[in-house]
């Protein structure tokens, strides 16, 4: 039995807090980052977002997007038109979180080589199959 709040997920109804790891958990997922970067300039329409965030499928773009509106990072609009148009926009909360995102994706593009190479490397060392 967990100890605590600490291991017990942060799920809908209830009331407290959720812990530090269920919130970096999320704005660290996968595809949070890509989206909540996309989202920061703007809003900016699902099908666009799917163009924006290489390789994630409709259904994981769907999933994440409710879960970041859920946590309040993402704001979602409905325009009344036909068929109606649906827009994305980052949040104050998001924006604050913003340059954090932007340090973090210029830091693994700027080492991914590095990061690639001590791969192989290490991988050579131990006798890994490449």
């Amino acid at each position: 039995m967990p100890q605590g709040n600490s291991e017990m997920p942060c799920a809908p109804g209830q009331v407290r807090a959720c812990t530090v790891r269920e919130v970096l958990d999320r704005v660290g997922g996968k595809w949070s980052i890509g989206i909540l970067v996309a989202t920061a300039q703007g809003p900016v329409r699902f099908t666009e977002l799917e163009r924006r965030v290489e390789g994630i499928s409709r259904r994981m773009l769907t999933l994440t997007l409710r879960n970041l509106e859920r946590d309040g990072l993402l704001r979602r609009t409905v325009h009344p038109t036909v068929p109606p148009r649906v827009e994305y926009a980052a949040t104050g909360m998001a924006l604050e979180l913003y340059e954090s995102l932007v340090a973090l994706t210029t830091w693994a593009e700027r080492h991914r080589t590095a990061i690639t190479d001590a791969r192989a490397e290490y991988d050579r060392e131990h006798g890994i199959p490449g």
